[in-house]
C-alpha cells in the first residue's frame, strides 16, 4: 500500500548554479503534484529558497578542472561521506543527483547498492570524453534524465535506463527577445553596440578567465570607442574577482554595465557576446545572440581532456548543431587579438549571422518540450516503484 504522500522525502544534490536552477524549477513541478514533499541534501539560494534542507553550502563543490578537483579532494570527499552516511541511516524514498557527476555518481552508487533508488539528472558528458564511464553509471543510476536529444540515443545504445526530458530555458525563453525593450529596462543606449561578458559562475572560472575577458574588452574598446559592455555575476566572489581584473589592467574607464545575476538580460539586450564554455553558451543560443566561445582550464586538465576526448567540438550549440555552428577559442586561442577579431568578425558580416540565428531557431524548437514537467513525471514513476507515491 502506497505510503501518505506528507511523507515523501527526497534526497538531492546540485553542485553549481545551473543545478541549483533545474533543482529549484524540478521542486516547483513535484510540489505540483506532492505539495507536502520534502527535499534535503545541497543545493543553492533557488532551490534553498523552495525549502531544500542544503545540509553544505553548495559553493564548496563548484570546482572546475581535474586538477582543480584534486586541490579540494579531501574535503570532497569528507563532505560525501558525510552525506552517505546521513542518507544510509535516514534512506530518503528516492535520491536526485543533478549534474555534478565527479561527486553524484559515487554517491548515487553507495546509495543504489543500499537499495535506495536513484535518478541522475543532466548526463556527464560520457559522449565526449571517458566514454567508459557508462559502465559506473549503469550500476549507480536506476534512470539518467537528460536535456538534450542526443544523449539519450547514446545511453539506449549502451542499455542504460533513460529519458530526453529537454531542457528547461527552452521553454522559459520566448522565440525572440526583443533587444531594444531589454536596452530600456536596464537603461541602455539603444543605438550602440553592445558586447556581454559572460566569463562563467564559478570562482574557478573566473581565476582562469577574467583576465582575458577584461584585456578583451579593452582590446575592442580601443579600436570601437561608442562600444560598450554588459557583465553579470551570479555572486560576490566572482564579482570581486573580475573587479579585480579590472584594477589589475587599470581598466577603470571601460565602458561597463555590472548585473547581480539576470545573465539572460545581459544577453538580450546584447548585439553579440563572449561566453565561457557551458550553460551560457545554450542560454545564448536560446537568446538568439551570436556569440564566441572561449574556455581555459589549467595545462593539465586540457591535456587529460585532450586525451580522453571523443570529440572535436566543445560547446553546447556546436555539439547540438553537429558542426561549427559558433566560434570556439580555446586554451592557447583565449588571448585578447584572437577573441576581439572573433567578435568583430560576427559583427561585420550579417549574412552568416543570419544562418546562424536560423539555427538557433532550430534547436530552440527540438529543446522545448516541458522539461521539469517530465522530469516530475520521471520522479513520480521511480517514486511509484518503492511505493511512496502513486505512480
Amino acid at each position: 500500500m502506497p505510503r501518505s504522500t506528507s511523507t515523501v522525502r527526497i534526497g538531492v544534490v546540485a553542485g553549481e548554479v545551473s543545478g541549483d536552477l533545474l533543482g529549484a524549477r524540478l521542486i516547483q513541478a513535484l510540489r505540483k503534484r506532492l505539495p507536502a514533499v520534502e527535499f534535503e541534501g545541497i543545493g543553492g539560494p533557488e532551490m534553498t529558497a523552495l525549502g531544500c534542507n542544503s545540509l553544505f553550502p553548495m559553493e564548496r563543490l563548484s570546482v572546475l578542472g581535474l586538477t582543480e578537483v584534486l586541490g579540494r579532494y579531501r574535503e570532497l570527499r569528507a563532505i560525501r561521506a558525510r552525506l552517505r552516511r546521513h542518507f544510509l541511516d535516514n534512506p530518503p524514498d528516492l535520491f536526485i543527483g543533478i549534474d555534478s557527476p565527479g561527486f553524484n555518481l559515487g554517491l548515487e552508487h553507495a546509495l543504489r547498492r543500499a537499495g535506495i533508488r536513484t535518478l541522475h539528472y543532466v548526463s556527464p558528458q560520457v559522449w565526449a570524453w571517458r566514454s567508459y564511464r557508462v559502465r559506473k553509471i549503469r550500476k549507480a543510476v536506476d534512470r539518467m534524465l537528460t536535456l538534450f536529444p542526443f544523449e539519450e540515443q547514446f545511453y539506449r545504445s549502451r542499455d542504460v535506463p533513460v529519458e530526453f526530458v529537454g531542457h528547461p530555458l527552452a521553454d522559459e525563453i520566448p522565440e525572440q527577445v526583443d533587444m531594444r525593450l531589454v536596452r530600456a529596462q536596464l537603461k541602455l543606449p539603444p543605438d550602440r553596440i553592445i558586447v556581454a561578458l559572460l566569463p562563467g559562475s564559478r570562482v574557478s572560472e573566473l581565476r582562469a578567465l577574467a583576465d582575458v575577458f577584461v584585456k578583451t574588452a579593452l582590446w575592442l574598446h580601443a579600436r570601437h570607442p561608442d562600444m560598450q559592455f554588459i557583465v553579470p555575476f551570479v555572486n560576490r566572489s566572482t564579482r570581486q574577482m573580475f573587479e579585480d581584473a579590472i584594477k589589475h589592467n587599470s581598466a577603470w574607464d571601460l565602458p561597463l554595465t555590472r548585473l547581480h545575476g539576470h545573465s539572460r538580460d545581459a544577453l538580450g539586450a546584447a548585439d553579440v557576446a563572449l561566453v565561457a564554455s557551458g550553460t551560457a553558451t545554450l542560454e545564448a543560443l536560446l537568446v538568439k545572440r551570436l556569440m564566441v566561445v572561449t574556455y581555459r582550464v589549467s595545462w593539465p586538465s586540457y591535456m587529460l581532456i585532450k586525451l580522453f576526448s571523443h570529440v572535436r567540438r566543445y560547446s553546447m550549440p556546436n555539439n547540438l548543431a553537429g558542426y561549427a555552428l559558433v566560434p570556439e577559442l580555446l586554451q592557447r586561442d583565449a588571448v585578447p587579438e584572437k577573441l576581439g577579431g572573433g567578435i568583430e568578425d560576427l559583427l561585420t558580416h550579417p549574412d552568416r549571422g543570419r544562418e546562424t540565428l536560423q539555427a538557433f531557431g532550430k534547436i530552440h524548437e527540438q529543446l522545448r518540450r516541458g522539461a521539469s514537467e517530465r522530469a516530475a513525471d520521471a520522479v513520480l514513476q521511480e517514486l511509484g516503484r518503492t511505493g511512496a507515491a502513486p505512480a
